[in-house]
């Protein structure tokens, strides 16, 4: 894998994808480690990420020179000679590191570290699922492969049986075969969980690169919301229906995207990209204000409206979800 790979014939780039490409690439994070503590000349920098070729070292640094994520700086004393020094860009990329190192952690069978060829190996199919939309599908119900098949035209049958096949080797995915021959696919927990490094590595692009990121689209918002809301964990006095909305641009006009949630005694009993119908709230803002409140941001970046204690109840259990785990 280089710097940072795309996503294959049928596919195109989503909101976060970039970001999570980039750390799948282990030298990419040996370099933003190694550099942590401080400045490093290249030899040195190559010696402690493990000596690879000088052409590939120089690929890579340049790639994370070109997004702002380290520096060149001359050396006063030799002023042919050059350090390398991680930037603030750099720095919260590793913070989107560490929230993808803990999903990482939560793999079924075996922990796995970021870094490793593992690690790469399971999310490369995340990012692939992610941006052909078949996380989107699979977040909000099981589906054999013919129904994704047709929900996902613009994605051959053979492509999506193999990122099926990928994400069901390293856990994302679980498939079961039933009565009739078809195999229904069903979101495994830890692809739920994956929305965590998903929304972190999406407030890094809006922050860091706001003029080149994908922009943040009605299915994104979508799947996160449907991979989410099955694991927040609710007080039992929480009972209603809320909206909860995102404010996105198409075509220079604002629309709103989001699902409706039903709680019942601190049960999700059902939840729906179905903005109609009565609500007893509903929390609404930007991308940014979402992105800003599930990271312990004001929570006046929202617009809290009817049964605001059942409101804030829900966004307080969606940052709790998305937060790294301890």
């Amino acid at each position: 894998m280089g710097p940072q790979s795309g996503n294959g014939t049928g596919s195109r780039t989503r909101a976060g994808a970039g970001a999570l490409n980039l750390l799948a690439a282990p030298l990419n994070v040996r370099v933003l480690k190694a550099l942590e503590p401080g400045s490093s000349a290249l030899s040195d920098l190559r010696y402690a990420t493990g000596s690879p070729p000088q052409s590939t070292m120089r690929l890579y640094m340049s790639s994370l020179s070109g997004i702002g994520a380290i520096e060149r700086m001359s050396r006063r004393e030799f002023p042919t000679s050059v350090d390398y020094a991680i930037t603030d860009t750099g720095r919260d990329l590793l913070q989107v590191a560490e929230v993808l190192e803990a999903w990482l952690r939560q793999s079924p069978g075996r922990s796995l570290k970021l870094g490793s060829p593992e690690a790469r190996n399971a999310i490369k199919p995340l990012v692939e699922g992610w941006s052909t939309n078949i996380v989107r599908a699979l977040a909000g119900r099981s589906l054999s492969l013919t129904e994704l098949d047709r929900l996902i035209p613009r994605v051959s049958y053979p492509s999506l049986e193999r990122r099926l096949g990928a994400m069901r080797i390293v856990g994302l995915v679980e498939g079961h075969r039933v009565e009739g021959g078809s195999t229904p696919y069903t979101a495994t927990d830890w692809l739920r969980r994956a929305v965590g490094p998903l929304v972190a590595a999406t407030a890094w692009e809006r922050k860091h690169l706001p003029e080149t990121a994908p922009p943040i689209g009605r299915l994104d918002i979508e799947a996160a919301f449907l991979l989410a809301i099955p694991l927040m964990a609710l007080p039992t006095s929480t009972t209603g229906k809320c909206r909860l909305t995102v404010e996105v641009q198409r075509g220079g006009s604002p629309v709103y995207a989001g699902v409706s949630v039903c709680i019942q005694e601190g049960k999700v009993t059902s939840c729906a990209p179905n903005l109609q119908g009565n609500a007893e709230s509903w929390a609404s803002g930007s991308p940014r204000a979402w992105l800003s409140r599930l990271d312990s941001g004001p929570t006046e970046a929202l617009e809290v409206r009817g049964d605001a204690t059942l409101a804030e109840a829900i966004v307080e259990a969606l940052r709790s979800t998305l937060s790294k785990p301890r």
